[in-house]
């Protein structure tokens, strides 16, 4: 006979998911260019932290799927294009009657400057809710 494992409870002292989260992140209408496999395809993006990006994008992409994305953040000196490499941790259909995704994607190769721009970024905008 297998023992069961406990199902872990939520407590009043458990944080919740965004309470869990290591970097801060900033609500963002900022467009985006998702490619993958050499297919270029323009997003929008939901929100944005200094370690992952969520936008919303036409047709679902796969869990783990390793996509390059690039988007355009204003600056105290302009314009500035921000390149990462990233594999998708969430994608969610918005709603039934919608064919649109909302994608996250978890950056782990982008250039210790650009996460930098995306925290000066943050730090510009209102808290998440």
């Amino acid at each position: 006979m297998v023992a069961e494992q406990p199902t872990p409870r939520r407590s009043a002292t458990t944080p919740s998911p965004a309470d869990r989260r290591r970097w801060a992140r900033a609500q963002s209408d900022l467009p985006i260019t998702v490619t993958l496999a050499g297919d270029k395809s323009p997003a929008r993006v939901r929100d944005v932290s200094r370690a992952g990006v969520c936008f919303f994008l036409d047709r679902p992409i796969p869990m783990m799927t390793v996509l390059e994305v690039a988007l355009e953040m204003r600056t105290k000196s302009g314009p500035k294009t921000i390149r990462g490499h990233g594999a998708v941790v969430r994608c969610e259909k918005i709603a039934k009657a919608v064919d649109h995704y909302e994608i996250a994607v978890f950056l782990h190769e982008m250039a210790d400057s650009d996460r930098r721009t995306i925290e000066e970024y943050v730090g510009t905008r209102p808290p998440m809710p």
